[in-house]
């Protein structure tokens, strides 16, 4: 990875926690309950994420149906896991470089249209999310403490702009002969996305809004066991915003970002400083601890761990 990059990330995340660590300081000491009820509702949650994962496996095995790779479900299903695991503990979301490496051995793709399998899997998740972030922002959550703007028509109108301008330059530029190689390059990156063209593509979208559901209600699980007075388009209204504040450049695992983006959702849905604060640290136990140890002890009992990791690595570079 680029050191500059990797400077950045760290920088982005050691800021975010700076801030999050500030405000803790100022609040009354989280509480973590230890009631049978409150437990129950974090073994659902943990249940919920565990169903949220199958449904993201099964699109992926899909995806890459469509793309024309054969592969096993139960590769997968595990290499789903592993992949969350390396988000969680690598650097620039890693993890889906990971699974890629590891697919590619166990499949009949190419390691660009397996990436182009990752990629088709992000554009249904932003789709998806942008949609979501949308209807819960401004047609839901009508407090002024939520929204960002009183004009979402603006808003919405400068996104457009910009699209269409991003739009206009990929049309002016792919004519340009300097391209042709970058395009012989990337068009198997694009098989992938290219084949959810279809009424496959619709159904797979309508999975993905099935997804993101499954999550939100991981989201309000949590709540429920600090008696936290969620409703379910506020889970779905932190979901969005969480997961689009994890995209940016952050250490591993969204170290701040993260923390920063439930806070502030949470107390803009009304929590108090210490219930925000008691509402991370849970939600971050359910959402990353569980799919980590399961990814890493699937990576070692199933593809080697990292040094059979590593050592392929050196022979694919040793060849190129």
């Amino acid at each position: 990875m680029n050191r500059r990059f990797a400077i950045i990330q760290v920088l982005v995340s050691l800021v975010a926690l700076a801030a999050v660590v500030w405000w803790a300081s100022r609040q009354d000491s989280p509480h973590i309950p230890t009631h049978g009820g409150a437990i129950a509702w974090l073994v659902a949650a943990v249940g919920l994420y565990a169903l949220a994962t199958t449904v993201r496996a099964e699109r992926w095995h899909k995806i890459l149906e469509l793309a024309g790779v054969h592969t096993r479900r139960s590769d997968i299903y595990a290499l789903t896991c592993v992949g969350y695991m390396g988000n969680n503990v690598l650097p620039a979301r890693a993890g889906e470089a990971l699974r890629v490496v590891l697919l590619s051995q166990r499949s009949d793709g190419s390691k660009r249209t397996l990436l182009g399998s990752v990629v088709a899997e992000r554009m249904l998740d932003l789709i998806a999310l942008l949609m979501i972030f949308v209807v819960t922002v401004y047609g839901v959550l009508s407090t002024s403490d939520v929204l960002p703007t009183d004009h979402p028509l603006i808003v919405t109108g400068v996104g457009l702009g910009l699209a269409l301008a991003a739009a206009a330059a990929i049309w002016i530029l792919r004519a340009h002969h300097i391209f042709e190689r970058a395009r012989d390059w990337l068009r198997p990156l694009a098989d992938a996305p290219r084949a959810l063209l279809n009424r496959w593509g619709l159904l797979l979208l309508a999975g993905t809004f099935v997804l993101w559901a499954l999550e939100a209600m991981v989201y309000l699980a949590v709540a429920n066991a600090i008696d936290l007075n969620f409703s379910v388009s506020g889970a779905l209204y932190l979901v969005a915003l969480t997961n689009f504040v994890a995209a940016l450049p952050a250490a591993p695992g969204s170290i701040g970002t993260f923390d920063a983006a439930v806070v502030f959702g949470a107390k803009a849905l009304g929590a108090s400083g210490s219930a925000a604060l008691s509402y991370v640290i849970l939600l971050r136990f359910v959402l990353y601890v569980p799919i980590t140890v399961l990814g890493l002890v699937v990576l070692v009992t199933r593809y080697g761990g990292w040094s059979r990791l590593r050592s392929s690595a050196r022979l694919e570079a040793s060849r190129a």
